[in-house]
């Protein structure tokens, strides 16, 4: 079959997949293998990452643990001037007392209120807040390498910022975007070469702005787990939840230190068992220039030329439920993302209404063009925001 079904999940197939072990010989840059995680001191890679053979060499040992072997590396002291995490750690905190003094304490779509907060979008903020901070931030050539080792060039780069407060409890374990964001039905309805497809798409990745030890909830991983086809339904089934909470491994990160995952990867926040640990870290999510359209198409304007007679046809009867169908998915776009996550936030899971979802929900509560426009502006401005 070429789709994948929740019910086809096995978890005796799945622990097959991950009865494995990283030897130190497969990562021979690595300075260690914890947990079968390889660990890299990036001050001791900088001769390699400037020679293009052995840069060729590194960036294919990231990108073969990533894909084939236990699916994370984390990087020792990518900031080794940790003055430039703390400038940019005072600039986000001073953001978020910002944006909570404008619109409250406002819960995250991810995360209960109160345990967390987040700075969406932290790139572009960071950018304009303070261009000099973004610039010592961002110009950092050990994470444009391990992303160019899984994405190649032409990358798109952006950031969130993420802190969790004393107390703060752990996630379910999941996997990330693409279909990370998608329910499981949803999932279903892709073939099962888009399930494999999508984690090539992403690169998921966090920088430690502060000491975390495992007690301050780093981040719970599980090695190999990306190997598993059909994970994308199977992460929200209680027999791989449970497998997931006995078998996870967690590695402390130093200021300045990152990880990076492929996003199928199964993993979690933890609980942030700490005192007095605020833990700060701004998270990648890092795409593939693979992963857009060839043409530049004015979609919110195909709408609002088709409707009327698309609205004519539906009130006639002349237009079946699947041509409907057919006609919205070549004219308006059916995918959430990009979007600005702070005036477009999810709904009834973790994507925001698409532009296809919205002018099929006007034709069948009988919206006039009037009205289309208006939810089609408003979109439009939300996800631009």
């Amino acid at each position: 079959m070429m789709y994948l079904q929740t019910s086809d999940c096995c978890i005796e197939e799945f622990k097959t997949l991950l009865n494995d072990t990283l030897r130190n010989d497969e990562v021979p840059f690595a300075a260690e293998v914890v947990s079968n995680v390889p660990v890299y001191n990036m001050p001791e890679l900088q001769q390699a990452l400037n020679d293009s053979t052995e840069r060729k060499k590194l960036l294919s040992e990231w990108a073969n643990v990533m894909l084939n072997r236990s699916g994370v590396v984390v990087l020792r002291k990518t900031y080794e001037d940790t003055g430039v995490i703390d400038k940019a750690s005072e600039l986000f905190l001073s953001l978020i007392n910002q944006e909570k003094e404008q619109s409250g304490d406002k819960a995250d779509h991810f995360a209960a209120k109160g345990s967390n907060d987040r700075l969406w979008n932290s790139l572009q903020k960071l950018a304009k807040t303070n261009p000099a901070a973004f610039i010592d931030y961002h110009a950092n050539p050990n994470i444009d390498a391990v992303c160019e080792s899984w994405l190649g060039p032409g990358y798109q780069m952006t950031a969130q910022i993420n802190l969790v407060h004393p107390g703060g409890k752990a996630q379910q374990p999941h996997r990330d975007y693409h279909m990370g964001f998608q329910t499981a039905d949803t999932c279903e309805q892709y073939p099962s070469h888009v399930h494999s497809l999508s984690p090539v798409l992403t690169l998921q990745g966090a920088i430690a702005h502060c000491d975390m030890p495992v007690e301050s909830g780093v981040t719970q991983l599980l090695p190999f787990s990306q190997r598993y086809q059909a994970g994308y339904l199977a992460y929200r089934l209680e027999p791989f939840k449970e497998y997931f909470k006995e078998n996870y491994v967690q590695l402390g990160l130093g200021k300045g230190d990152t990880v990076f995952f492929n996003p199928a990867l199964f993993h979690a926040a933890g609980d942030n068992k700490t005192a007095n640990i605020q833990r700060l870290a701004n998270l990648l999510q890092i795409s593939s220039a693979y992963g857009r359209s060839l043409e530049n198409v004015d979609r919110e304007s195909l709408c609002k030329w088709v409707y009327p007679e698309l609205q004519k046809r539906h009130n006639a009867g002349s237009i079946t439920a699947a041509q409907t169908h057919a006609l919205l998915a070549a004219t308006a776009e059916g995918y959430s993302f990009p979007t600005s996550m702070d005036t477009d936030p999810p709904v009834g899971g973790l994507a925001p209404e698409t532009q296809h979802q919205l002018v099929a929900r006007c034709l069948k509560n009988g919206a006039s063009v009037d009205q289309l426009c208006a939810e089609l502006q408003a979109l439009t401005l939300k996800q631009r925001a």
